[in-house]
């Protein structure tokens, strides 16, 4: 049995008790969250809370779970390219086209798969089937990734993302001319009709990203990206609000796509942090794969024709 108490303070005020608790990042799914609140599991003052709970400053909750139990997750020999590795926490440079964690229909050839061959000790309190994942990139969303070693790393970790301390940088390449640089804030959830989607929605989660335009391309445009928060598919939900949708998305992007890229023009490029154990601040980079530096390179000479 594990246990971890909670102090509400007045930014957390007025959420419901499912989607605060589903934010620490402590849990695999928010559908976990909710099968511990229904089992009774999150008390305030002895009294069980329901899932609903509207969440007031000041209160202490306490949450008590059992860990999920241990899935058939086969470590996998699969080359990794580690920018940075010690006892607490690895990272790595993740490849275009390559699942974070295990999931229906892609159990095998995951970066959970060879981290587990590579690591051996990761941390489990995100969940037996993504063990260490602090933070997820798309599939075709190449980039840096941290990964936790043992639970102290992850806790420390999700808390500098859910105290927007961690830096995260992407490189872009959208559809249109945005303005030079702007700041698009506007809330995220699923999308009302189709659920497998995410969207601007009123009442959504708050999400704030920040952008720079790099260059121009005529019909196209490079940017650079900095997150506030870390929503669900946040950059291309929002560029594609704005009417610049990201080159290559086949979810929120253009239905017939002119420049030749499979997948989502989109890479973590940046991604600084202060270390969980000596609170020195590190900071790891990777420049754009060949799949996209060809991209931009279509889009430039486009732009110049």
């Amino acid at each position: 049995m594990r246990l971890r108490s909670f102090s509400v303070d007045s930014e957390a005020g007025g959420q419901r008790l499912d989607q605060f608790l589903s934010a620490t990042s402590l849990w695999p799914s928010r559908t976990f969250v909710q099968k511990i609140i229904a089992a009774g599991g999150v008390t305030c003052k002895g009294k069980a809370l329901r899932a609903g709970f509207r969440l007031e400053p000041g209160i202490e909750i306490q949450v008590a779970w059992e860990d999920p139990e241990p899935l058939n997750v086969t470590p996998e020999m699969i080359p990794l390219e580690i920018l940075y590795e010690d006892r607490d926490l690895v990272v790595v440079n993740k490849p275009r086209g390559m699942v974070v964690h295990p999931a229906a229909g892609n159990y095998h050839g995951t970066l959970v798969n060879a981290l587990l061959e590579h690591c051996k000790d990761l941390s489990g309190i995100g969940g037996v089937i993504r063990p260490g994942i602090v933070h997820r990139l798309d599939k075709d969303t190449s980039g840096v990734l941290v990964v936790a070693k043992n639970d102290f790393a992850h806790l420390d970790l999700a808390a500098q993302i859910k105290n927007r301390t961690m830096k995260r940088v992407y490189k872009v390449l959208v559809h249109g001319s945005p303005p030079g640089s702007g700041r698009i804030e506007a809330p995220i959830g699923r999308h009302p009709v189709e659920r497998k989607k995410m969207a601007v929605v009123p009442g959504g989660k708050p999400a704030a990203t920040n952008y720079i335009v790099l260059e121009y391309f005529g019909a196209h445009s490079f940017l650079e990206v900095k997150l506030e928060s870390g929503r669900t598919h946040q950059i291309r939900v929002h560029l594609s609000h704005l009417g610049y949708p990201v080159v290559g998305d086949p979810v929120y992007g253009r239905k017939k796509e002119s420049v030749p890229i499979q997948g989502q023009a989109l890479h973590a490029a940046i991604l600084g942090f202060d270390h969980p154990r000596s609170g020195e601040y590190m900071e790891f980079s990777s420049e754009i794969p060949g799949v996209m530096q060809q991209a931009v390179e279509w889009c430039k000479r486009a732009g110049n024709s």
